[in-house]
Order: structure tokens, then C-alpha cells, then sequence
């Protein structure tokens, strides 16, 4: 899908609901240079600010102009909730704005941001409470379980039930490209069934039980099933290029 010449992709069950609106937006229709090109939407890579600027800005109007709000993502488990008795979050560099990994609300024209480059992002709605989430879970992340810990956030302070939740997880590193030498270092043993036969892990799998741990059903799940690394056409992948962007992934309840 494309609007204002950015191209963006959505997933099919988020897209039913016409309360919001979501998309995972590709590297192309920004403004910055190589090795960022070129919709690099994050401070502080080497990319230059009004570059990134200029690409927060075409994301926000190809979803209408409404806020865009961002967290500094730091590979925790801190989940940032953002309801009516807040005051308004910023969107701009990465020093204003408050730390955690995921972003949670049921304010209508806040639109939710996740910044990535082989990390997933996971999008999450309620839509009887009408509440979303953004998470970024990376394997720092998964391994910490922040998707059940946002899922939890959303019950126990948004009265959200888990078995009516939307999920998405969104183009990531796949269990092809996801290779972890120094797993026995890394990650916990529990999760070494999610191992091939060498040093790849599938952390869509693992992300997928996490939800359904939560009490999210399994047929509420869609997954993206495109890897970031292999498709570095589309998308910014760290483990591909090194130096490089950061792609959007974007929901926020509409005005309707």
C-alpha cells in the first residue's frame, strides 16, 4: 500500500477493524542517505536529524497527520502507558522522550511507534475496551517475556480480556537469519526448544506462545513471516548491513 508516496504494509485481521489504523512501513519514500536510506525514522545511528525528521513527517502524514509517540527503546521490559490523566507524550528526539519497549493507551490520536531493524514489533488491540499496544521484542526482550508483561498491562490497567486481543508480529529476523553462536550464554535453557539443529532460533514461534501464555487465542494471531535480513530490499536489518536505518511500525485508534 502506498500513500504520499511512502509504501507501508498492513496486516490483514488489524485491517477489518475500522477503529484503527496500523502499517509497517518499508526503508523507501524517505530522505536520508546512504547507509540510512531512506526512511530512517531514529536518532542517534549517524543518520542526520532533519533526515530523519523529514521521515517522521511523511510518516505522520501518510497516517493522516495524527501524533506520532515514540519511547527510547532500550532492549527492557518497561511498558509505557499513556492514558487521558497523562500529559501529552512528545515525538521528538530521542532524548524527550520516556524509556521502555513498549507503549500501551485507548486515546484516541495517539499513534503508537516502534522502531526496527530485525527486533519484532508486536501490535496488539482490544477492540471491546479499545486498547492498543506496540512492543519491541528483540531477543533481549523475548527472553524477558515483554509481550506477556504488556498483555498483562493491558488486563490489569486497561481491563482488557487477553481472548479478545488482535496480535501481529511484524517483519523481524527469522528462524533462517536468527543465529545465536553464544546461545548458551545468551539465552535461557527453557527456551533452547525453539532451536534447530545448530544455533538458529525461531523467536516468531516463540513470540506466538508467549501471546497464547497470556491468554491471547491462537487464532487472533497473525504473523508477518518476512525476514528482515533476507529482505534488506524492503526493510533495514542490523544483522544484514551493520550501519544502517531504523523502519516504523505504527497503530493508533482512529477517530471515527
Amino acid at each position: 500500500m502506498v500513500r504520499n508516496g511512502v509504501s507501508f504494509f498492513q496486516f490483514s485481521r488489524l485491517a477489518a477493524f475500522e477503529a484503527i489504523d496500523h502499517a509497517v512501513f518499508t526503508r523507501h519514500g524517505g530522505c536520508s542517505q546512504p547507509p540510512f536510506d531512506s526512511l530512517n525514522v531514529t536518532y542517534g545511528l549517524g543518520d542526520e536529524d532533519l533526515s530523519v525528521a523529514c521521515n517522521r513527517q511523511r510518516v505522520a502524514r501518510a497516517l493522516g497527520g495524527h501524533k506520532l509517540v515514540f519511547v527510547r527503546q532500550v532492549h527492557g521490559t518497561g511498558v509505557v502507558q499513556i492514558q487521558a490523566r497523562d500529559t501529552e507524550p512528545t515525538s521528538g528526539a530521542e532524548g524527550s522522550v520516556p524509556v521502555g519497549d513498549a507503549l500501551v493507551t485507548d486515546q484516541v490520536g495517539q499513534f503508537l511507534v516502534i522502531q526496527v531493524a530485525d527486533c519484532q514489533s508486536v501490535l496488539l488491540y482490544e477492540p471491546v475496551r479499545q486498547v492498543i499496544a506496540n512492543v519491541h521484542s528483540g531477543w533481549r526482550g523475548s527472553v524477558h517475556n515483554i509481550i506477556g508483561l504488556t498483555v498483562g498491562v493491558m488486563a490489569e490497567q486497561f481491563k482488557c480480556d487477553p481472548a479478545r486481543i488482535q496480535a501481529a508480529i511484524g517483519p523481524s529476523l527469522g528462524p533462517c537469519c536468527a543465529e545465536f553462536i553464544h546461545y548458551r550464554k545468551e539465552i535461557p535453557e527453557s527456551l533452547w526448544r525453539y532451536r534447530d539443529a545448530g544455533v538458529h532460533f525461531d523467536f516468531w514461534s516463540l513470540s506466538c506462545d508467549q501471546l497464547v501464555q497470556a491468554g491471547v487465542l491462537q487464532a487472533n494471531i497473525e504473523v508477518s513471516r518476512l525476514c528482515t535480513r533476507c529482505r534488506t530490499d524492503l526493510f533495514f536489518s542490523y544483522r544484514g548491513e551493520g550501519a544502517t536505518g531504523r523502519f516504523a511500525v505504527v497503530i493508533g485508534l482512529k477517530k471515527l
